[in-house]
C-alpha cells in the first residue's frame, strides 16, 4: 500500500509538471505581442492591434527562412515583394482587397527554446535599429510569426502595420483563414503547432490513466 501511494505521489508529481510546461508551449507569438506592447507602454507609445491575418503572413515569413540562421541567431533571408501578395496572403487565407501597407519588420532565430521575454532581448532586440522599428509612432498593427523548422530552431518574423483595426488583413471565413500546419501566429486561437506539444499531451493523459487505476486497485 505504502508502494503505491510514494508511486501515486510521483505520478501527480510528474502530471502537474507536464500540464505546467504544456503552458509554456501555448501561443508564443501571441505572448510576444504582450512583451512588444510592454515596452512601447514604456516608452509612453500607444498598443499595438494584434492582427491575425498580419501574424498569419509573418509566420509564412519566418517558414522562409529556414537554414539561413546565423551563429549570431540572425537572419539574412528577404522574400521578393510580390510573394506577400501572390504567395503569403492567399496561403492564410488573407483578403486582397484588404491587403495594407507593411511598416516594418524584424527577423531573428535561435537554436533553443526561449521564453518570448528573453527572445525580444537576446534575439529579436539587441541594438539600437530593431528597437527603433518597434517605438515607430507610425505603427498601428503587428503581427508575429514563429516556426520551428530544423530541430530546435525557432525562427521569428515581426510585421508592423499602419492600418485600420478590424480592416486591413482581414481572413477569409469570418476570420478563420486557413489553418497553418506549422509554428503559430499572434491572434490565433490554436497553440503552436509541433510535436513536442504533442508528445507532452499524450504522456500527460497516460500519466492521468495509470494514476486512476492505481487509485482503484
Amino acid at each position: 500500500m505504502k508502494e503505491n501511494s510514494s508511486l501515486m505521489s510521483i505520478l501527480l508529481l510528474l502530471s502537474l509538471s507536464f500540464m505546467a510546461s504544456s503552458k509554456r508551449h501555448g501561443n508564443l507569438a501571441s505572448e510576444m505581442v504582450n512583451v512588444l506592447n510592454q515596452n512601447r507602454t514604456t516608452w509612453k507609445l500607444g498598443k499595438l492591434h494584434e492582427n491575425p491575418g498580419l501574424g498569419c503572413i509573418a509566420l509564412q515569413y519566418a517558414e522562409l527562412c529556414e537554414g539561413n540562421c546565423s551563429v549570431n541567431n540572425t537572419l539574412t533571408c528577404k522574400p521578393p515583394e510580390d510573394d506577400f501578395t501572390q504567395v503569403f496572403a492567399p496561403n492564410c487565407g488573407v483578403e486582397l482587397p484588404t491587403f495594407g501597407t507593411i511598416t516594418g519588420h524584424v527577423l531573428g532565430c535561435g537554436t533553443h527554446y526561449a521564453t518570448p521575454e528573453a527572445s525580444f532581448s537576446d534575439i529579436l532586440f539587441r541594438d539600437n535599429k530593431s528597437l527603433l522599428v518597434l517605438r515607430n509612432r507610425s505603427h498601428t498593427e503587428v503581427g508575429v510569426g514563429i516556426a520551428r523548422l530544423h530541430k530546435d530552431t525557432s525562427f521569428w518574423c515581426i510585421l508592423f502595420s499602419d492600418g485600420g483595426t478590424n480592416s486591413s488583413f482581414a481572413l477569409e471565413a469570418n476570420g478563420r483563414g486557413i489553418k497553418q500546419r506549422k509554428g503559430c501566429y499572434s491572434g490565433s486561437a490554436l497553440s503552436c503547432s509541433n510535436a513536442l506539444m504533442i508528445c507532452m499531451c499524450l504522456l500527460n493523459s497516460c500519466l492521468g490513466i495509470l494514476f486512476v487505476f492505481l487509485l482503484s486497485i
